[in-house]
């Protein structure tokens, strides 16, 4: 069976919270796994990374979402910073929001990107091992 990955992503947090120190660290081994799953390069070079500890079980942020902007002519010409914030949506699914400066509007972009990729769905745990 799968999952749309904000829920592996946002079961995964709630798991790596818990106070059985072995289903912590099965949470936190799988979010790292999760991880490579996020879009990473065209622009979002970082690599971006859950950020846990500011994470909940109804909000995810994912963090080092900067974009690297190119000019007309094809040439990398300046970054900016960004964080991208999941809550749900009982009309959509999901809410994503991206912070700082919208740079040739830059923040619609990335959120179509992360939501397109959030919503794709993706094996459960424990399947979800056998794949990454």
């Amino acid at each position: 069976m799968k999952i749309p990955l904000y829920k592996a992503i946002a079961r995964e947090i709630a798991r790596s919270r818990s106070n059985n120190p072995t289903h912590a660290e099965l949470g936190a081994e799988a979010l790292e796994r999760l991880e490579s799953h996020l879009p990473s390069g065209s622009g979002l070079d970082l690599g971006p990374r859950i950020d846990v500890e500011s994470s909940r079980e109804n909000r995810i942020v994912i963090s080092h979402c900067d974009f690297h902007h190119m000019s007309e002519h094809g040439f990398y010409d300046g970054w900016t910073e960004h964080t991208v914030v999941i809550t749900p949506s009982l009309a959509w699914g999901i809410d994503v929001r991206v912070t700082g400066r919208d740079r040739n509007e830059i923040k619609e972009y990335i959120g179509e990107i992360f939501h397109d990729n959030l919503t794709t769905m993706v094996p459960r745990w424990p399947d979800f091992e056998a794949v990454c």
